[in-house]
C-alpha cells in the first residue's frame, strides 16, 4: 500500500465525526472553512452551530445586518472573516439566486475565499479534483518527503501545491483530502506528533533523520506592533457611554468605549494631563479607579488594554458614541477583550 492509501484506511478508522463532513452542502461547507481559519476545531464549533441555526441557508444569511453577525462571531476572533461571510453570502444570494457555487473556477471570485477555501469546498461539495493544502497538510508533505523549503515563500507554495496535486486520488478526491488534513491534525501535530502509531512512520523522511520538530520551515516575516488603549467607563444612571468604531482598523465596525490610545503604558496620575483626554473630559477629571491592564494578542499586533472608570461627564459627544442600557450591552457585537473587562463591573 503506497503512503496516501495508508492514510485514507486510517482515516477511516480513526476520523472524527463532524458535522460537515455529513453534507455536500456547499454553503454548510462554506460556512465550516472560514470559520475554522485558524480556529482549533474544538474552539469553532460551537460558532458553526450558533451560524448554522441562526442561518440555515444562504438567504437568511443574506438577510442578516452586519451588528449580528459580528455579534456571533464575538470571541472568535479576525473579525474580517465574519464582515466578508456577510458580503459573500450577498453576492450569493445576487448572483447565484441563494445557490451557493461548488465549483473552484466560480468559488474563487468570491470575497473572503482564497484557493485553498475554494480547493476545499469544490472537492468536499462536488468531489472536484482539487488537491487541497492546508497547514496540516503541508507539515505531513514536508514531513514525510523531506522537503525543507519554507512553506510561506513563493517557491514553496509551487513546491507543496505540485506534490499535493501529484499525489492527489482524482478518482476520489475528496476522501483522500479529507484523509491528509485529518492525518496532519490528528497525528502529525505540529509538537509531539504520534510517531509510534503512525501507520507511514518507517518511511517518512523526518522520522528517519529525526527532524519532526525541523519540519516544516516557515520564515518569520510577521513584525509585531504594540499598542496602549486606554479605555473610559463612562456612566450616566444605568447608561454607559459606548463608541461604534470605524472600518479601518482591528474590530471594525464593532462596539467599544471611548479611547486614548497612548505610545507607551503611562501611569495612571499622568493621563488626565493628557490632551486627548482634556478633550474629551475637560480640565476636572475625576479618576475613580482603573482594571488591571490586560494584554491581548493579535496575529500582528499585541494590545495593552485599560479601563479607566471616571465620573466626570465627556465635554462633548464625538459622532460615534452613543448612551446605551447596561443590559443592552448584551446585544452589541463587543470584541471579548472588551467584553471581560467590563463583564465583572456590571455583573453581565
Amino acid at each position: 500500500m503506497n503512503f496516501t492509501d495508508e492514510l485514507v484506511q486510517w482515516y477511516l478508522k480513526n476520523k472524527r465525526d463532524l458535522p460537515w463532513r455529513n453534507t455536500t452542502d456547499a454553503y454548510v461547507i462554506w460556512l465550516s472553512e472560514i470559520i475554522l481559519q485558524q480556529t482549533r476545531v474544538e474552539q469553532g464549533l460551537p460558532y458553526f452551530y450558533r451560524f448554522v441555526e441562526r442561518y440555515p441557508n444562504v438567504s437568511s444569511f443574506a438577510a442578516a445586518n452586519e451588528d449580528e453577525v459580528l455579534k456571533l462571531w464575538q470571541g472568535l476572533g479576525y473579525y474580517s472573516r465574519g464582515r466578508n461571510m456577510l458580503k459573500t453570502a450577498q453576492l450569493v444570494q445576487e448572483q447565484y439566486h441563494g445557490k451557493f457555487p461548488d465549483s473552484y473556477d466560480e468559488l474563487i471570485k468570491l470575497k473572503g475565499i482564497g484557493e485553498y477555501t475554494a480547493a476545499a469546498i469544490a472537492s468536499f461539495s462536488a468531489n472536484e479534483a482539487k488537491a487541497v493544502v492546508d497547514g496540516n497538510v503541508y507539515r505531513v508533505l514536508a514531513r514525510y518527503f523531506g522537503v525543507y523549503d519554507p512553506i510561506n515563500s513563493t517557491t514553496g507554495k509551487k513546491i507543496f501545491q505540485t506534490l499535493a496535486n501529484d499525489l492527489l486520488n482524482r478518482k476520489n478526491p475528496a476522501l483522500h483530502n479529507q484523509a491528509m488534513m485529518e492525518f496532519g491534525a490528528m497525528l502529525c501535530k505540529p509538537k509531539n506528533p504520534a510517531c509510534g502509531i503512525c501507520p507511514v512512520h518507517t518511511s517518512c523522511n523526518a522520522f528517519i533523520h529525526n527532524a519532526t520538530t525541523a519540519l516544516p520551515v516557515k520564515l518569520k516575516t510577521v513584525k509585531v506592533r504594540e499598542r496602549f488603549l486606554n479605555y473610559f467607563l463612562i456612566t450616566d444612571g444605568d447608561a454607559v457611554l459606548m463608541n461604534k468604531r470605524g472600518d479601518k482598523d482591528i474590530w471594525a465596525n464593532m462596539y467599544d468605549l471611548p479611547l486614548v490610545e497612548t505610545e507607551s503604558l503611562l501611569p495612571l496620575n499622568e493621563l488626565p494631563a493628557l490632551p486627548q483626554v482634556k478633550d474629551m473630559l475637560g480640565d476636572d477629571i475625576r479618576i475613580t479607579g482603573d482594571v488591571a491592564v490586560h494584554k491581548h494578542i493579535l496575529t500582528h499586533q499585541r494590545l495593552y488594554i485599560r479601563l479607566i472608570q471616571t465620573s466626570t461627564k465627556p465635554v462633548k459627544l464625538e459622532v460615534n458614541w452613543f448612551y446605551t442600557t447596561v443590559e443592552n450591552l448584551h446585544n452589541l457585537a463587543l470584541p471579548k477583550a472588551i467584553f471581560i473587562l467590563i463583564k465583572n463591573i456590571f455583573n453581565l
